[in-house]
Parts: C-alpha cells; structure tokens; sequence
C-alpha cells in the first residue's frame, strides 16, 4: 500500500491511478489520510465498493445482524418460501430467459 500527499496526487494523479491498479494508495492531507484510491476492474467491483461504503446499507445490515442475535431471522430457505419461490427454480428461469430468441418486431 502505498500513501501519498494530496499535493503529490493532484500533480501526479495519472500516476497514482496506475499505481492504484496494484494497490490501494492512501491519500493524505497534513499528514492525516483522508482518502483511498482504490482500483476497479469491472462494474460489479464498483457496485460493491459503493455498497461497503454505503452508511445506508451498513446500517440495514446491523439492523439485520442484530435481529438475528436476537433470535428473530428467519433462515435462507424460509426466505425464498416467503417469496413462494425454489431459488434453484428462479435461478433456471433467468437461464431459459436469456435464451428466449427474440422476434424481429422486438417483442
């Protein structure tokens, strides 16, 4: 991990985004750090880099964990049941959906 003033990012920034492709690189200001680049690959590293920084989902996920200690969850199975649905059987279906030619009017 590499860590960097703010001066040197902004005057280097091309460079501390190629670095960041290897290793996150902290960003300091008055030598505190204040930011982490952190390198992305595809779409789905986006959302979940977006997602573990979320203060919103963070707090659901407490909410969540909380209630689970507390004995009041309900198990991965009861779940899919509550929806009505198999999760193998939801799962089948996007397969075969991705299949379904489509006609030549678009529908």
């Amino acid at each position: 991990m590499k860590t960097a003033s703010m001066g040197e990012v902004k005057s280097q920034f091309s460079a501390f985004v190629k670095a960041c492709e290897s290793a996150p690189v902290v960003v300091t200001r008055n030598g505190k750090p204040v930011a982490v680049l952190v390198g992305i690959e595809d779409d789905d590293e986006i959302e979940r880099v977006l997602m573990a920084n979320s203060p919103r989902l963070q707090a659901i996920l407490a909410k969540s964990r909380q209630s689970i200690r507390e004995g009041r969850g309900i198990s991965r199975d009861e779940l899919w049941k509550e929806f009505g649905q198999d999760r193998n059987a939801k799962a089948s279906r996007k397969v075969k959906a991705k299949r379904r030619p489509k006609s030549i009017d678009g529908g």
